[in-house]
């Protein structure tokens, strides 16, 4: 990846489910599925942006003191033609998911033990090699 390619910061969150499946969306108007998540406000630290966003996007509250930290990747934005994104990347335990809310279009469980599909965005997929998936 080119130095001169625009960075877009943001926050995600691992969310599993009883089976072990990872949490992915898709944002509206766009074909990648990815970790849930979005980018800072002005001041806000990595993990209150994760809270933030989940909370706008999932309508789901995390706690703070239950993130844990998984690293900090990079990769070609999935939406952003010409960007890379770098991600704060927490993992949260698992919590009730109602469906979808604000800009999200679509979300899906991710069996792990199946081949990623073509729609999954190259951060989360580095992120699930990351884990040993």
């Amino acid at each position: 990846m080119p130095d001169s390619q625009p960075v877009i910061r943001v926050s995600a969150v691992v969310l599993r489910d009883e089976r072990g499946h990872f949490l992915t969306v898709r944002k509206r108007g766009t074909s990648m599925f990815m970790f849930p998540g979005g980018k800072p406000e002005h001041g806000e630290s990595p993990a209150q942006t994760a809270i933030r966003e989940l909370d706008e996007e999932l309508g789901v509250t995390l706690e703070e003191d239950r993130l844990e930290l998984i690293g900090t990747f990079s990769a070609p934005a999935a939406n952003e033609p010409d960007h890379v994104v770098e991600s704060v990347v927490f993992s949260h335990p698992s919590v009730p998911i109602d469906g979808v809310a604000a800009e999200l279009e679509e979300l899906r469980w991710l069996n792990p033990v199946r081949p990623f599909p073509q729609d999954q965005a190259k951060l989360s997929t580095k992120v699930l090699e990351h884990l040993g998936y």
